[in-house]
């Protein structure tokens, strides 16, 4: 058994989530639910980051304390992960006491290292991503990422020399290639790394909404920092006792693009300068687009996704996600693309495939799965089933989880075209018994390992599969040594149940 330490980013309570936060959450509950499938001990994370200047404007902007604002908001992100039906074994808030002790301590070894100093920082802040740019890395004078002009600053911080760990952070990514995924984003952090790292502001002096640095409690820790040392904070009060050593480090840091370089590069110095081993992964998903513009709470064109889980169910939200835009890269998303793939893919192939099949072992064989004429491995469909088994598996251990579902929906397409090759109703109408038996066989074995197969993706969907075919499921026991074709019993009593998929009229 290995260990598998999974995380989102924290999440900023500035806003209401949005259809992004329920994606990153969804991805990385596939991952969690794969690897306990597997048997490994798995710890998954997520949580809301409730500092920093933008929570107090918007506290204020509401009439009520940064304390209220939060409180308030944390309750609307916890519910993103419920209804997705996330598996996370901690949510964590940076107003936690056991954080807020954690990030002082964890900042005092760096000081004590002797890599913070004090000084004066004169640049130009962009308040919506709390952080400071050069002249270079405006847009036309804008924000890069919000689009918005910076504000010029200048005010006495505590610096950390990030400056001081460029060739150590050079040398960690060429020995370790896979460190950042997808390749194109190991590049672009490289790229930035080989082009001269500065060293970087982290406490503020004017802001109050934050935790005291601890050897100079006038000015608190800047929110970004604050936010990142949660990963290791997480594993010491989580289950109220100390979990680092049999989680740390994290097997894979999941995100969107846009904190890049806080995860790619700041972190892993930070962790340098303290003395902890650094992630094995980064994982960097795409943008989730509504009419080819990023979703932002910034921007505001965000796209609630609780309406839609509410009326079609958290497995649809989490393949359509996941199925319309290829993990790893910017897609278009939108209720329309939605509604079609879901009646295309998840009512006309699977859901009617489940149907037919279940129908068919009713009206032929009495509800029981009949016996198959030879050994599993005869079967016309075995070498397409381990092929399926094989993309899922590797697809999901490489983080590639469009590539997995793809790799799932093949062998869908394909027992949907077995229906039609076999004919089963010419089949019995012919009394070709033997014939009948293997087509219902394996139309029925195939269910089955979808069921197994889907079960990271679409949880209820997995049982609801397995329900009808009269086997037990659940998180516990629908393992990964299941995802091998030939196991389903002869005499399998299945179930008529309602579609699994009612289509939707548009």
């Amino acid at each position: 058994m290995g260990k598998f330490f999974i995380t989102t980013p924290i999440y900023y309570v500035n806003d209401v989530p949005h259809i992004g936060h329920a994606y990153t959450t969804a991805a990385a509950d596939v991952l969690a639910r794969f690897h306990r499938q597997l048997g490994d001990d798995v710890f998954f994370l997520t949580g809301t980051d409730e500092h920093g200047n933008k929570v107090e404007q918007a506290a204020v902007e509401r009439g009520l304390t940064p304390w209220q604002h939060a409180d308030e908001m944390v309750v609307k992100f916890k519910e993103v992960a419920e209804k997705v039906n996330a598996t996370n074994d901690f949510f964590i808030r940076t107003t936690d006491p056991q954080h807020e002790a954690y990030v002082q301590a964890f900042l005092q070894k760096v000081y004590d290292r002797g890599d913070i100093y004090e000084n004066t920082y004169t640049g130009l802040y962009c308040s919506a991503c709390e952080a400071y740019y050069t002249e270079d890395n405006l847009v036309d004078g804008l924000c890069p990422d919000h689009g918005t002009p910076p504000v010029h600053m200048e005010e006495k911080n505590y610096f950390f020399k990030l400056s001081a760990y460029q060739d150590r952070l050079a040398r960690h990514y060429k020995e370790h290639p896979d460190f950042i995924q997808p390749r194109h984003r190991y590049n672009e952090a490289l790229s930035f790394i080989e082009q001269g790292l500065a060293d970087i502001s982290i406490s503020r002096a004017t802001l109050k909404w934050g935790i005291p640095v601890p050897w100079d409690e006038s000015q608190v820790v800047y929110v970004w920092v604050d936010a990142l040392i949660n990963y290791p904070s997480a594993l010491s009060y989580a289950r109220d006792e100390d979990l680092t050593s049999r989680f740390w480090p994290p097997s894979c840091h999941l995100m969107a693009q846009d904190i890049l370089k806080f995860h790619g590069i700041i972190w892993p110095a930070l962790l340098m300068s303290a003395g902890y081993e650094l992630p094995e992964h980064l994982f960097i998903h795409g943008y989730l687009k509504l009419g080819g513009e990023k979703i932002s709470k910034t921007r505001g064109n965000v796209m609630d996704p609780f309406p839609l889980i509410e009326q079609y169910g958290a497995d649809p939200f989490r393949f359509y996600c996941l199925r319309e835009v290829s993990f790893g890269q910017d897609g278009v998303v939108g209720e329309d693309g939605f509604k079609s793939r879901y009646n295309a893919e998840l009512a006309n192939e699977l859901g009617n495939l489940l149907s037919r099949t279940v129908s068919m072992v009713s009206k032929y064989r009495d509800a029981a799965v009949p016996a198959p004429s030879g050994p599993a491995e005869a079967s016309p469909l075995a070498a397409e089933a381990a092929a399926a088994i094989d993309v899922a598996y590797a697809s999901l251990q490489d983080f590639n989880l469009s590539g997995g579902l793809e790799g799932i929906w093949t062998f869908v397409r394909r027992l949907n075209r077995f229906v039609e090759e076999r004919a089963p109703w010419k089949q019995a109408k012919a009394g070709e018994n033997v014939a009948l038996n293997d087509t219902l066989w394996n139309l029925a074995e195939g269910l089955r390992l979808l069921a197994v197969l889907l079960h990271a993706y679409m949880p209820s969907t997995s049982e609801a599969i397995l329900e009808r075919l009269s086997i037990e499921s659940g998180t516990t026991t629908v393992k990964w040594d299941q995802a091998r074709w030939g196991l389903l019993e002869p005499g399998t009593v299945l179930m008529v149940g309602p579609p699994l998929f009612p289509r939707i009229e548009v």
